[in-house]
């Protein structure tokens, strides 16, 4: 997928691979190997929000992962404003993950219970030796406000706060060091439907203020929609589908992106859906079905898409599919 130019885009990946060992029971010998994420090609445009979703154990939080460096590829590469991070020594990387943060799932287990509100962000500070001991104190401040909570926090503990004020936090931690891209890994999925939309809001104004890029990786479609300026498909470790909301909303060209949309929950109960059922279960990322991963379940299968792996190619502007019915 090389329809943008390589300085339009923040993030890049190229031929993406993460496959884990996975040693076998005392009823099989040997070992086998999970396909978390299978040759990814992705662009994040520079100030975008890119949507990724898929079901439960597609790879969305690998692939996260990956991008952050938390996790060493199999193979492939990864690019950060055109420059490989692939391989770096560890000063480089120190460097690079100034420019890099998440906000994970679940804030109550990403805050550490023994410490303070203060003490956790002024890590990011202490960590890179930034700052004298009053000008941290007035970031940690400015941090607390720029996601719409006082001072009066400062002195408290993570379990004293209610869900979306921990996830607030974890939000100021992740722009303490000025960060030009955030992965916000499913930030929203613990949390009530009202105070999804106030974080959500939050995201959105820190993104115009601060020129922020975001990878939005979540199972909710209603929400990906609301945040997101393009949306990536995943199924078995693979990018099926990549396209503008309005244009993937409006035409779902890839089965599997249109039996996610018909599975989504929608505010208006008098709308008629074309029904979509997949049948079947999700096949075993250890042994992944040959040709389309997708076949098995796929009601416009054709004989051919059990043998022919299909490539992710354009199906008009800045709209990519894999699947062989397009190509």
């Amino acid at each position: 997928m090389k329809n943008q130019r390589a300085e339009e885009n923040i993030v890049s990946t190229e031929n993406l691979k993460k496959y884990y060992r996975v040693k076998g029971g005392l009823l099989s010998a040997g070992s086998s190997v999970v396909k978390a994420v299978d040759s990814v090609d992705l662009n994040v445009g520079l100030g975008e929000t890119l949507g990724l979703v898929g079901e439960s154990g597609c790879g969305k939080s690998t692939l996260g992962q990956l991008i952050l460096k938390l996790e060493d590829p199999s193979d492939g590469q990864v690019f950060f404003r055109g420059k490989a991070i692939t391989g770096r020594s560890p000063r480089m990387l120190k460097r690079f993950r100034r420019e890099i943060q998440i906000v994970f799932q679940d804030p109550i287990a990403s805050l550490n219970p023994r410490r303070t509100v203060e003490s956790i962000l002024l890590d990011p500070f202490v960590i890179h030796g930034l700052g004298t001991k009053l000008e941290r104190q007035k970031w940690v401040a400015e941090l607390l406000d720029s996601v719409e909570m006082t001072e009066e926090a400062l002195k408290r503990y993570p379990h004293e706060f209610s869900g979306g004020q921990r996830q607030r936090i974890c939000i100021a931690r992740a722009l303490a060091l000025n960060p030009a891209f955030i992965v916000c890994d499913e930030v929203t999925s613990a949390l009530d439907v009202s105070i999804q939309a106030q974080i959500l809001n939050l995201l959105m104004k820190l993104q115009t203020r601060l020129h922020l890029t975001y990878l939005f990786i979540s199972h909710n479609l209603n929400v990906v929609k609301h945040i997101s300026d393009r949306v990536a498909v995943m199924y078995l470790g693979r990018i099926v589908e990549i396209a503008r909301v309005s244009e993937l909303m409006g035409e779902q060209v890839h089965p599997y992106t249109a039996a996610l949309l018909y599975a989504n929950p929608d505010p208006d109960p008098f709308l008629e859906k074309e029904k979509i059922i997949l049948k079947g279960e999700i096949p075993s990322a250890i042994d992944p079905p040959a040709g389309c991963h997708f076949h098995p379940r796929c009601p416009r299968r054709l004989p051919i898409c059990d043998k022919q792996v299909p490539e992710l190619k354009e199906h008009g502007t800045g709209h990519f599919v894999r699947c062989i019915l397009f190509e």
